[in-house]
């Protein structure tokens, strides 16, 4: 897989940022184009490179300071048509399926993880379908539940954060979490507690037995479960397959238990609820713990930049800047 890497630095950088491009396994082509940039005035450099080059790269131009003086864009081109590019991608170590770019990872991750309206639309409309297909006994229900749920974005976040030690990050999920849920929860409840006094379900709904019990009986299954999706989900989004994320929705009860929560509770069925809290807390753990399994993995596969090529590039990059 061939990737576009877009770099804009000032002049007195140029030379610098060519040469660490230039010399990276990988690289079909490298252009510069001189005063390319008018705000902030400099160059621009474009590198075709397979992608399981450009953590490394990415790590040396992090080393030369270029985000705090210009900017580093990654883009992945639809159609390269090019045999130095398809030699390149062969001389690169590992796969470009199998590569990881941390600050791309970082970025999916912190954008999912905000709290915004539509994150809690889809949370508090995922709920609802939940605590339906529950008091109906409808699997449908619950299966478009988990599909709809938008709960893993912050849950990746945290492991992200916990790995990488960026705890804004981790604030940010974990308010989104924090919120997200008894916001839902609250909306379920207030709307079962509307439907009995109108018959659409009657009281006595969760003691019949039926194909969604599983929801509030967490064994040692439900962990398992919630550690292989934590797995997959985090392994989707670090090879961008979103078909595999959505598998993993479906494969989860968080949704669905937090729905199971909120209807029990209207009914007096506490210890139904406390079980299916417990299958919520137990989801949302093990999600987190087989995520940050996977990144750590990934960050003792992934081969570092050296220290001492690191601070010899900070202090290039202290020498080419300009005196003030």
């Amino acid at each position: 897989m061939i990737v576009q890497v877009r770099i804009c630095v000032p002049e007195e950088l140029s030379a610098a940022v060519v040469e660490c491009c230039s010399g990276e396994p990988g690289v079909a082509e490298v252009a510069l184009h001189r005063g390319a940039s008018v705000v902030p005035p400099g160059n621009v450099i474009l590198v075709f490179m397979a992608r399981e080059s450009v953590e490394a790269l990415i790590e040396k131009l992090h080393a030369l300071n270029v985000q705090d003086v210009g900017s580093i864009a990654v883009m992945t081109p639809e159609l390269v048509l090019s045999d130095r590019a398809d030699k390149a991608v062969a001389e690169a170590p590992g796969e470009g399926a199998d590569a990881m770019i941390w600050d791309e990872v970082s970025r999916q991750t912190g954008e999912d993880s905000r709290l915004t309206w539509s994150y809690l639309a889809f949370l508090v409309l995922a709920t609802q379908l939940a605590a339906i297909g529950i008091v109906t006994d409808s699997t449908i229900a619950i299966v478009g539940a988990m599909a709809v749920g938008p709960e893993f974005g912050p849950l990746a976040a945290l492991a992200v954060a916990l790995v990488r030690r960026q705890w804004r990050l981790g604030r940010r999920a974990a308010l989104a979490l924090g919120v997200g849920f008894p916001v839902a929860m609250l909306a379920a409840a207030f709307t079962a507690w509307l439907s009995v006094p109108l018959g659409l379900f009657p009281e006595d709904t969760l003691d019949r037995g039926s194909a969604v019990d599983f929801i509030y009986h967490p064994g040692p299954y439900s962990l398992i479960v919630a550690l292989l999706a934590g797995t997959a989900g985090m392994l989707s989004v670090i090879s961008r397959r979103s078909a595999a994320l959505i598998g993993v929705f479906i494969s989860v009860t968080t949704v669905p238990a937090a729905g199971f929560v909120a209807v029990a509770l209207v009914l007096g069925e506490y210890q139904k609820a406390a079980g299916s809290a417990l299958q919520l807390l137990v989801n949302l753990t093990g999600i987190v713990v087989s995520a940050v399994g996977v990144l750590l993995f990934y960050r003792l596969i992934t081969k570092r930049l050296p220290r001492d090529a690191a601070r010899r590039l900070r202090r290039d990059a202290q020498r080419l800047r300009p005196r003030r």
